[in-house]
């Protein structure tokens, strides 16, 4: 089972601050966008949630600073899934900028796996999605490239 593809980020000229930064928000859109690159990857796309209303819900996210990124930069998010149980899938991703791929931020989300509907609720993955992740996971480890923070983890029984 090959990696997961990285995502390249376009910055938008209205994300960066007064500073010439990016905001701080904003390196949460990015991840945002490179989770739903991964939900395509994975078979989360959006044929799947129109057959069947199912979809990933971020419970919380967690981004470590590390460097700035500018509007000039190249910025590229690459993931890696930590951790999954039935329904929640642990996932990281490291910002790299530039040319040198210098490490901008790392953020963390843990995510649920819910039908949308009347009530939405959890449910678990699905088992053809529910094996690739595990595969994932089992060839992920945190890189140790990648600093840490506080940590993210699926709590068992």
């Amino acid at each position: 089972m090959e990696a997961l593809k990285p995502y390249e980020v376009a910055i938008e000229p209205t994300w960066i601050d007064y500073n010439g930064h990016l905001r701080d928000a904003y390196y949460g859109v990015a991840f945002s966008l490179a989770i739903d690159d991964v939900m395509d990857q994975l078979g989360l796309d959006a044929d799947y949630r129109a057959r069947t209303r199912g979809t990933l819900y971020t419970l919380e996210m967690h981004c470590h600073f590390l460097h700035e990124v500018k509007q000039s930069d190249a910025l590229r998010v690459r993931c890696v899934v930590l951790d999954a149980d039935a329904k929640r899938i642990l996932i990281a991703g490291v910002f790299e900028r530039g040319t040198d791929r210098t490490v901008a931020a790392v953020l963390e989300a843990m995510l649920l796996h819910v039908i949308q509907g009347e009530p939405t609720k959890s449910a678990p993955l699905p088992a053809a999605i529910a094996d690739r992740v595990e595969q994932l996971k089992c060839t992920a480890e945190w890189p140790s490239d990648w600093p840490r923070s506080r940590t993210l983890a699926i709590r068992r029984g």
